[in-house]
C-alpha cells in the first residue's frame, strides 16, 4: 500500500512526501481479507513549529492506481473553514481534555461528540494540547446484542479468516460468527468441567455488584475478529454503511420479553450513537491523542486478584479472550501512545494474524501477556506520565483471593525515577488514587467477606503495600512541587486536592476524575452514598481513623450552584482541565453531553473531610 503526504505549516514551507520517501516509516498489518492497518511513523529532518496551525493532506493509492484523500472518504473530517485538517504542537500544556468508560448502548450522549463541538466553538489556538483517553475506550465485556449482531455483518463484510477456539464446544469461529453467535449465552461455550466452572464465575457471569452496578457479560467478545470489529464500529462511521441494528423478528423472539425490551431500547441508543461518529472521527484527526487500558478494554475485574489471574490465564478458552483482546488494544490504542516500545510485537500480531487459532496464536498472546511496558510518557511541559494499573500488580501476600495493588513496587520504584527532576507534572491514572471514602470502605467491607469482585475493590488503598509505597512517593523531599492527577473509571466526576500534614513544603496534589464519556452511576444511590460519604467522614468523625491515607487533609472542591451540598457529578460527557505556566489548575470543567457545562469552585473548598489519619 503506498501513501504520500503533505505537511503546510501556516508561514512555513510545505513539506512533501512522496510514496518513496514515506516507505521506510510505513508498516502494514494485514487484519482479514479486507482490512488493513497502516502505521505511519515519519522521522523528520528538521522539527516542525510549534504553537502555530500545521494543515495536512494524507493521500493513499488505490488498486486502480489513483490517488484518494480524505474527500473521497471522510467528506465531513475538516472543520468549518478549512480546506484540510490539521494540528497545532503545544509542548506547553495549558489545557487537557480528558475522560474514560465510553459504552456505545448507554442511554446518555457521547461526550467525544461534545468535544468536538469544544473544538468547533473556539480557535485553534484555543484547543487543547492534548486528548487524554483513560480506560473503558470499548467495552468488550458488555455488549448489547444489537451491536453484536452488527459485528457479525462487518466481520461477514470484511471476510476475516477462521480462528480455531481451544477448549470450546464450538470448533471455530465462524461457527459463533454466523450459524450459532450464542446471544446471551457465551457462557455454554464452555464444555462442563470444573476448571470451565471457575472461568464461568470470573468471566461469564454476570455477577449482581449491590453497590454499583449489575454487569452483564453473557455477550462477551471472544474471537479476533469481534474485538477487531469492534473498534472499528466505536470511532467511524464508515464500518456502519451497509449494516442494519434491527435484530431479526425471528432472533428476537428467543430472546426474553425483558430482553426483548432492552434490544429495542439498545438499538435507538446505538442509532443515535452512530450518528455522532463522524464528529468523533473528526475530533481525532486534529488532537493528539493519548490513552490506556483498563479493565473492560480487556474484561471486568481484569488481573483483579491472584485468584482471578490463575484462574483466567490457566484455562485456554479465557486465555485467548484475554489476549484478543489485549491484541485488539495493541493495535488500535497502545501503538500510537509510543510506538517505540511496541516494535518488536507489531510481526509477532501479523504471525498470529496469519495463522488464527494455531500454536503461532497463543505464542504472540504469551508474548503480549509478559510485556511489561504498556506505561509511557511524553514530553510535555509539564510531562504527561502514564500508567500502567492493569498488568504490574502487587498481589497480596496473605490470601490469592485479596485485592491486588494497581502497581507493584518496581513499577512505583520507577515511576518515583520518572518524577526526580520535575516541577510539576500530570499523572494518569485510571482509577482515582483518592476516591470516595465511603465507597471504598464498602469495597473494603466486601473484600474482608471475600467477595472483592462484587464490588469492583479497584482502588490505590485497597492494598496495604501499593497504598504506602504510593503516598510515600509524594512524601519524597525530590517530588515535584505540582501532582495533577487525572482518573476515570468511577461513572462519576469530582476534585479533590490533597496536602501532607506535619511536612513543611508539602506537593500541591490535585486528583482530578472525570468519567464516563458515555455513561453514569446510577443516579439515586449516587445521590444517597454522597449525602452518607459527607455526613459519616465529617472532619470530627472518628471514622476518619479508620482510612489508610496518612496524615492527609483533603479538600473538595465542589461544583458551582449546587445547591445541596453535593461534591460528585453524576453526568456523561468530557473534562475540561486548565494549567497555569506552573501546572496548577486553574480552571476544571465537566463538559456535559447534554450540553451543559459544570464548573467546580477552585478557590475554596470543603474541608469537612480534612482530618485523613491512618492506624
Amino acid at each position: 500500500m503506498e501513501l504520500k503526504l503533505e505537511l503546510q505549516p501556516e508561514q512555513g514551507a510545505r513539506l512533501e512526501f512522496d510514496a518513496k520517501q514515506l516507505q521506510p516509516f510505513v508498516q502494514q498489518l494485514q487484519l482479514a481479507g479486507k482490512l488493513y492497518l497502516v502505521f505511519l511513523d515519519l522521522e523528520l529532518t528538521e522539527t516542525l513549529p510549534t504553537e502555530r496551525w500545521i494543515s495536512y493532506d494524507l493521500q493513499l493509492k488505490t488498486s486502480t492506481g489513483d490517488w484518494q484523500n480524505w474527500r473521497h472518504w471522510a467528506e465531513d473530517l475538516v472543520y468549518p473553514g478549512r480546506d484540510l485538517p490539521g494540528f497545532i504542537i503545544k509542548p506547553k500544556v495549558h489545557s487537557v481534555l480528558h475522560g474514560s468508560c465510553r459504552k456505545p448502548h448507554f442511554s446518555a450522549d457521547d461526550g467525544l461528540v461534545r468535544a468536538d463541538q469544544q473544538l468547533k466553538d473556539t480557535t485553534p489556538e484555543q484547543w487543547p494540547s492534548l486528548l487524554m483517553l483513560s480506560g473503558d475506550q470499548v467495552y468488550t465485556d458488555d455488549v448489547a446484542a444489537p451491536t453484536l449482531y452488527a459485528i457479525h455483518q462487518l466481520i461477514a463484510k470484511l471476510d476475516f479468516a477462521d480462528e480455531e477456539l481451544p477448549c470450546s464446544t464450538l470448533s471455530s469461529a465462524h461457527e459463533l460468527h454466523s450459524k450459532t453467535p450464542f446471544y446471551y449465552q457465551r457462557e455454554k461455550l464452555l464444555p462442563a468441567t470444573e476448571a470451565s466452572y471457575q472461568v464461568l464465575k470470573q468471566l461469564f457471569q454476570g455477577a449482581k455488584k449491590p453497590v454499583f452496578t449489575t454487569d452483564s457479560a453473557h455477550n462477551h467478545l471472544i474471537s479476533m475478529a469481534e474485538v477487531f470489529s469492534m473498534y472499528l464500529l466505536v470511532w467511524s462511521p464508515a464500518p456502519w454503511q451497509g449494516l442494519d441494528l434491527q435484530m431479526p423478528e425471528g432472533l428476537l423472539k428467543s430472546f426474553s420479553p425483558a430482553r426483548q425490551k432492552r434490544c429495542a431500547s439498545y438499538t435507538q441508543n446505538l442509532t443515535e450513537f452512530k450518528a455522532g461518529l463522524g464528529q468523533v472521527r473528526r475530533l481525532m484527526a486534529h488532537l493528539p491523542v493519548a490513552m490506556i487500558f483498563d479493565d473492560h478494554d480487556i474484561t471486568d475485574d481484569w488481573n483483579l486478584t491472584a485468584e482471578w489471574e490463575k484462574t483466567a490465564y490457566e484455562h485456554p478458552f479465557s486465555r485467548r479472550i484475554i489476549g484478543n483482546a489485549l491484541m485488539g488494544y495493541l493495535l488500535f490504542q497502545g501503538w500510537g501512545n509510543a510506538p517505540e516500545k511496541i516494535q518488536e510485537l507489531l510481526p509477532l500480531c501479523q504471525h498470529a494474524l496469519n495463522q488464527p487459532g494455531t500454536e503461532t496464536h497463543d505464542e504472540c498472546i504469551n508474548s503480549l501477556l509478559k510485556f511489561s511496558e504498556w506505561h509511557y510518557s511524553w514530553p510535555t511541559q509539564p510531562p504527561l506520565l502514564v500508567l500502567d494499573t492493569r498488568t504490574q500488580r502487587w498481589r497480596s501476600e496473605t490470601s490469592l483471593e485479596k485485592p491486588s495493588g494497581l502497581m507493584d513496587w518496581e513499577s512505583i520504584t520507577e515511576l518515583q525515577q520518572q518524577l526526580l527532576g520535575h516541577d510539576a507534572v500530570l499523572l494518569v491514572s485510571p482509577a482515582p488514587v483518592f476516591g470516595v471514602k465511603l465507597i471504598e470502605t464498602i469495597q473494603r467491607m466486601f473484600t474482608s467477606f471475600g467477595k472483592p469482585l462484587m464490588v469492583d475493590a479497584e482502588n490505590w488503598m485497597t492494598h496495604p503495600g501499593s497504598a504506602y509505597a504510593l503516598l510515600n512517593l509524594f512524601r519524597h523531599p525530590k517530588t515535584p512541587r505540582n501532582f495533577v492527577i487525572l482518573s476515570g473509571d468511577v461513572h462519576y466526576s469530582f476534585v479533590f486536592q490533597v496536602k501532607l500534614r506535619h511536612k513543611q513544603q508539602s506537593p500541591s496534589i490535585w486528583q482530578v476524575t472525570s468519567s464516563g464519556l458515555k455513561n453514569e452511576f446510577p443516579h439515586r444511590l449516587l445521590a444517597i452514598l454522597d449525602t452518607a460519604n459527607r455526613w459519616l467522614y465529617a472532619s470530627k468523625s472518628p471514622l476518619n481513623w479508620f482510612t489508610k491515607r496518612r496524615r492527609m487533609k483533603i479538600t473538595h472542591h465542589k461544583p458551582i450552584g449546587e445547591t445541596k451540598g453535593r461534591r460528585l457529578v453524576n453526568a456523561a460527557g468530557i473534562g475540561l482541565l486548565e494549567l497555569t505556566t506552573e501546572g496548577v489548575p486553574c480552571k476544571i470543567q465537566q463538559l456535559c453531553s447534554d450540553g451543559e457545562t459544570v464548573s467546580f469552585e477552585l478557590e475554596k473548598g470543603d474541608d469537612e473531610m480534612a482530618l485523613d489519619l491512618s492506624l
